[in-house]
């Protein structure tokens, strides 16, 4: 355990060259299939590894919650990942990983931890249609071991959407039209969690907008319609006023893409926001180091429509 936290704080120094390091874990022999699959998590997103305190059953949780331990004086929700995903798992799951993103801390109980991986995010791949369709976005990247073994990497944040029920029809009121029909924002993000939230912040705002689920195919993206502009002999800037992208992607990450685009003398003036639910502070230096022109934290709608709206004005 103290060597995996000792890689763990070191985990800062990656960002910015498209690489991460991912926990490996496990969450028990599927009855089903006789398998034990393998798991990751990014290492950015990981307070600590231990073993699981005693848990307080609190009444009328969801089935996957199984309720809260004390962690230092905060209360902290406990989530089975196995129960969560549906793998009916054989044996016990008493090691704890607590997560803490975007002000949140949380805890997913799982077999065991395996080692932390460090790749490039060009080896992260996007996983296949029928299984974003099947779990709904869960998996939001794949990459395989040396010994041919795949790991999936969890979208989180839909882990806890799902699991807490949180009513977020809150933040997007009040939410003001821009009031302006010539405006559109390209944004890209792996997460379906995320770009749901911001859809419905752009679609409060009647602001336009083009997606991508993540950054090389936002780069992608971003060439063909650098391309149409150049055969419609109109700036960039014509077809797309801000870029908003978020950090951790597979294949390409966001410093990467932003470290494109503003070298880029096609989308010259064209600002970027850095939307992520790494919030830090040594997060967002590293993100203004890439020529990001704003951060905002994710699942902060009003804060995110604030920006949009000084920026698009």
């Amino acid at each position: 355990m103290s060597d995996l936290l000792k890689k763990i704080d070191a985990r800062t120094k990656l960002a910015g060259t498209n690489k991460l390091e991912i926990l490996l874990f496990t969450l028990g022999v599927d009855a089903r299939s006789g398998r034990k699959e393998v798991f990751g998590i990014n290492v950015f997103k990981v307070r600590e590894v231990m073993r699981v305190p005693e848990i307080t059953r609190a009444p009328d949780m969801p089935p996957a919650v199984e309720g809260m331990i004390s962690l230092r004086g905060a209360l902290v929700p406990v989530v089975d990942l196995a129960k969560y995903t549906g793998i009916e798992a054989e044996g016990s799951r008493d090691i704890m990983i607590v997560t803490e993103y975007n002000g949140r801390t949380q805890g997913f109980l799982v077999e065991a931890v395996d080692t932390i991986l460090r790749l490039d995010w060009s080896a992260m791949r996007v996983p296949p249609d029928m299984l974003t369709a099947q779990m709904g976005g869960l998996v939001t990247a794949v990459t395989e071991l040396p010994d041919g073994r795949l790991v999936m990497m969890m979208d989180v944040e839909k882990v806890l959407s799902e699991t807490t029920h949180y009513d977020d029809s809150h933040l997007f009121a009040g939410l003001a039209p821009l009031g302006r029909t010539d405006r559109t924002v390209f944004f890209a993000d792996d997460s379906s969690v995320a770009r749901k939230q911001i859809e419905r912040t752009l679609d409060a705002m009647g602001v336009k907008y083009i997606s991508a689920i993540n950054g090389l195919a936002a780069w992608n993206e971003l060439q063909k319609l650098a391309a149409q502009a150049e055969m419609r002999q109109m700036p960039v800037t014509d077809m797309i006023q801000v870029i908003l992208t978020d950090v951790e992607m597979p294949e390409m990450d966001g410093y990467v893409l932003t470290k494109k685009v503003k070298t880029d003398a096609r989308f010259q003036g064209i600002p970027v926001i850095m939307h992520s639910s790494l919030s830090s502070i040594a997060n967002q230096k590293l993100g203004m180091s890439v020529g990001v022109d704003d951060y905002v934290p994710k699942f902060e709608p009003q804060k995110l429509a604030e920006t949009l709206t000084r920026l698009l004005n």
